[in-house]
């Protein structure tokens, strides 16, 4: 019932939005599209893709040409099931046992990262009689799941003792691929080709190969084999700020809101929690609708800047929950002017990164925390 109030349009809502322009997002596409030739594109879109809303990004990014969809979570692949995409998703996170029956209900392919997760998902299939579609997770420096690569042969031959499964595909994933020191990824491949040389010497079909995540695509085109899994570039957002820009790419996310509230604050006056931000003279501020509560992150007080009226101004005192507050100076701003938090206006831009930037943080980060109880409004993207 909450959720179904924010998409009804006869409902004048709170003026603070997440504008998602698809023609961005296209174009993007296109440019991997040029860029990978015939090589397969997995669009990861876990995390309300990276900020960008799940079910609709999705679904734009099969129409712009990606082959298959890569999530995080069972939950969030049977959303995009139950949003009616056929497409292959791959679940690329670890599993639990209980959730295997789930994972053949809904047709999602499983990451089997170990000799026991793939005998559950075995004895789960012939249970339920059903085929799961698995994919085999091989650890080749990165830590966190799969079978360490010098053992992955025992993985695999596991697999040849599986009679209710089917190989999708072997993958891994770097841990520095977008470092400019190329050593370790370049290790991290080597490892990773040669486990997957068990298929050749057993005289079986390679399965599709993956492992290139953004910023291998953009810098280690020898690591793109059979498809890649590209993240935040697709969104229009470099990995790292030394990654190599070999795909131009157009930012397709912007967070705006509207100036609800004017004051004069004289000099010598504090304002917002903790009283952080002094007035050293006579000057004007604006409130806007927007807080650490939306994922507007409370570590931009003090350091934030936003747009309004094609000009940069500070947001000054502690970010509220639900409210900012900005300094514009001897300037004037009216109720309802628009204020651009991430995006362009006018001359100006304010780009994830540079929040990334003031938060200690990287942009991963500003994106996945904006908050679902921020609409999104889709914008261009037409045939």
């Amino acid at each position: 019932m909450f959720e179904s109030v924010f998409d009804d349009g006869s409902i004048a809502m709170r003026p603070t939005v997440i504008e998602v322009d698809l023609d961005a997002l296209r174009d993007n596409v296109s440019r991997l599209r040029d860029h990978v030739g015939n090589t397969r594109i997995m669009a990861t879109v876990k995390a309300n893709a990276y900020g960008h809303g799940l079910v609709r990004t999705a679904k734009e990014l099969l129409r712009f040409g990606v082959d298959e969809l890569g999530v995080a979570f069972l939950e969030e692949g049977i959303a995009l099931r139950r949003a009616g995409i056929t497409a292959p998703i791959l679940v690329l996170g670890g599993i639990i046992g209980n959730q295997i029956a789930h994972f053949l209900e809904y047709d999602l392919q499983i990451t089997a990262s170990s000799v026991f997760k793939l005998r559950q998902i075995d004895e789960t299939a012939a249970a339920m009689g059903k085929r799961a579609q698995v994919q085999l997770k091989i650890d080749t420096g990165m830590g966190r799941i799969g079978i360490r690569h010098e053992n992955a042969a025992q993985l695999f031959d596991a697999f040849q003792d599986a009679r209710h499964c089917d190989l999708r595909g072997v993958f891994s994933h770097f841990a520095s691929s977008h470092d400019p020191d190329k050593r370790f990824t370049r290790l991290q491949l080597d490892r990773f080709l040669a486990a997957l040389e068990y298929f050749p010497r057993h005289g079986l079909p390679t399965p599709t190969r993956h492992i290139a995540n953004s910023a291998a695509v953009l810098q280690h085109p020898d690591a793109m084999l059979d498809m890649v899994r590209p993240g935040i570039m697709l969104y229009g957002v470099y990995p790292g700020p030394e990654v190599e820009r070999s795909i131009r790419i157009r930012p397709v996310l912007s967070m705006k809101t509207r100036v609800v509230y004017f004051k004069v604050v004289l000099a010598g006056a504090s304002i917002g929690y903790d009283h952080t931000w002094t007035a050293g003279h006579d000057t004007r501020v604006v409130t806007l609708p927007v807080g650490y509560g939306d994922g507007y992150a409370r570590s931009l007080s003090n350091r934030g800047a936003v747009l309004i009226n094609g000009r940069r101004y500070p947001i000054v005192g502690r970010i509220s929950m639900d409210q900012c507050m900005v300094d514009i100076g001897q300037d004037s701003a009216y109720t309802g002017d628009e204020a651009v938090l991430i995006g362009g206006q006018g001359e100006e831009r304010i780009s994830v990164e540079e929040l990334a930037e003031h938060c200690d943080t990287i942009p991963y980060e500003i994106l996945t925390m904006l908050n679902t109880r921020v609409p999104r409004k889709y914008v261009g993207g037409a045939p």
